[in-house]
């Protein structure tokens, strides 16, 4: 699963692949709690690397899936 975090008075956002088991509800409740106890949001990624968000910079969240490309004449 991919998350995009938008972060306040920055272009960027962050882009954090997390692990394919992630729980969707899970990470969402890790979200809203940080965001209720301006905490620090901490997600770890498939390569197990921990990222930490302050809760005061969160802009946005938005939660996606990893979507298949397919190139060639197979493409539809």
């Amino acid at each position: 699963m991919d998350i995009k975090i938008g972060i306040v008075q920055s272009m960027r956002e962050l882009e954090v692949e997390l692990p394919d088991d992630a729980d969707r509800d899970q990470i969402t409740n890790l979200v809203e709690s940080a965001l209720e106890g301006d905490q620090v949001l901490w997600l770890t990624d498939r390569k197990g690397r921990r990222l930490g968000v302050p809760a005061a910079r969160i802009a946005y969240v938005e939660f996606g899936t990893p979507v298949d490309r397919v190139v060639g004449f197979g493409a539809s």
